[in-house]
């Protein structure tokens, strides 16, 4: 049996080391905050409500995270949906529509028509991907030639067929088109399913949230490996070579091993100190991976108002700068939750303001979809992802132009002993909670394939 050191106690560091630990082998998670969950991380309000302030979501095809939380004895709850109207602003113009899945604004027929074959051109290019190894599908030269943007121009015709597109892609990358390859955003999309999952609740990525908060997970998975998680221990450096592997933290504190499996953001994960260096191919690629661009913030009511107006909570704009909304009260009904996100440019924007300021304009962007009831929250919280030291930005990271095609082949190899699992490694549920889980489980069963 191999001695096998892990780096970062996100969902998918826990679950590698679950899975190693299930299998006899010794295993030991070195976690540089003083708590697990990496992206995922709760917050308990002093009524005892709890908040979400990272990954919160599990949805349709995330069988395993399903599994997981009945492993550990958790629950889910669906997400507030179907009970009330779906808000939409686009181009100025303000509708409301029964939330479905695969359901399209109120817009003129000219720019549905242009909306809908704009869908079903993504929709089948998307199809095409090759989800184990992207740089070799079909065309992908042409493809991740070009970004999501120049897409969206040469194929939507109307303002409003490309305001749908720009909405979607901050809210499922937390980045703007022109950031992302026309190929990654293709990949992702058929990583995910299809473009109506990503951005739907019912039979959709948002349909359930876990009864507590999604940090519970990790939380029950880490009590489950009990010592073998060591928090506060910044990693600093990793040597590896033929005899092993040795993990050394920011105190000086070392962790031998025969192999480690680093679960870190690609960005953070480039950022250590390896010994010897990593091949450049390996090390460009991580220069090439950066996080997106979002702060999540909160408002407090003593209700959720919107419902009794017969709103869901959840909003769409292309106005912001929060431009997409949620319901995220518990599941009792109170206290009412409203959940924003700035991202992409509006969040490398807001993040050089002051938190009053912030404040002001997420409470004026409820005021305009909600009405004067949303002006006096009781509390407002927020968590600035991009700030966070030990991630750097959220949800995922994402692949420019260029990328795959040039340093795909480095994306999930190992280098000797050196074993790379996450969110981002993912050839299904990409950036999602269900990839991660998937990858640190596959990565463990890798690992344990290369001690045989």
């Amino acid at each position: 049996m191999s001695n096998v050191v892990v780096v970062g106690a996100g969902l998918a560091g826990l679950a590698a080391a679950r899975r190693l630990a299930a299998s006899g082998h010794e295993v030991i998670v070195v976690e540089a905050r003083e708590r697990v969950g990496g992206r995922t991380e709760g917050l308990v309000l002093d009524d005892g409500t709890p908040l979400e302030l990272g990954g919160q979501w599990l949805g349709e095809g995330h069988t395993r995270m399903y599994e997981l939380v009945g492993e550990l004895g958790l629950s889910t709850f669906r997400t507030w949906n179907d009970e009330g109207q779906l808000l939409l602003d686009l181009q100025g113009r303000r509708s409301t529509l029964k939330p479905a899945k695969g359901a399209v604004p109120r817009i003129s027929p000219f720019a549905l028509a242009d909306l809908g074959q704009g869908l079903l051109r993504f929709a089948r290019l998307a199809a095409r991907t090759d989800l184990e190894r992207p740089w070799l599908t079909p065309g992908a030269e042409v493809l991740d030639g070009q970004t999501w943007e120049s897409w969206i121009r040469r194929n939507l015709r109307t303002k409003a067929g490309r305001a749908y597109f720009h909405v979607a892609c901050e809210a499922v990358w937390a980045a703007d088109a022109s950031d992302v390859s026309l190929l990654h955003a293709l990949f992702y999309t058929h990583s995910n399913a299809d473009l109506d999952t990503l951005l739907a609740v019912d039979r959709g990525a948002q349909q359930d949230r876990v009864v507590g908060g999604s940090v519970r997970v990790a939380e029950a998975m880490a009590a489950a490996l009990g010592e073998r998680v060591v928090l506060g221990r910044p990693v600093r450096r990793i040597e590896h070579g033929g005899n092993g592997v040795r993990v050394i933290a920011r105190d000086g504190s070392q962790y031998p091993g025969d192999a480690v499996v680093v679960t870190l953001p690609p960005t953070l994960a480039g950022r250590l100190e390896y010994d010897p260096p990593l091949p450049s191919w390996r090390d460009q690629l991580t220069q090439r991976m950066p996080a997106g661009s979002v702060i999540k913030t909160y408002a407090i009511y003593p209700e959720p108002f919107w419902r009794k107006a017969g709103l869901n909570g959840q909003a769409a704009s292309d106005a912001g700068p929060v431009k997409v909304t949620f319901d995220n009260s518990p599941p009792s009904g109170t206290p009412g939750v409203l959940m924003g996100f700035l991202e992409g440019k509006q969040a490398r924007m807001w993040a050089r303001r002051s938190q009053a300021e912030r404040r002001e304009v997420v409470i004026s962007c409820f005021v305009r979809y909600f009405g004067r009831a949303a002006v006096r929250p009781e509390q407002y919280v927020e968590r600035d992802w991009m700030a966070e030291e030990f991630t750097r930005g959220c949800y995922g990271a994402h692949f420019a132009p260029g990328v795959w095609t040039s340093y795909g082949e480095a994306w999930r190899a190992p280098v000797g002993r050196v074993h790379w699992a996450g969110a981002e490694y993912a050839p299904q549920w990409n950036s999602y909670m269900e990839g991660a889980v998937r990858s640190g489980e596959a990565t463990a069963e890798a690992v344990m394939v290369a001690a045989r």
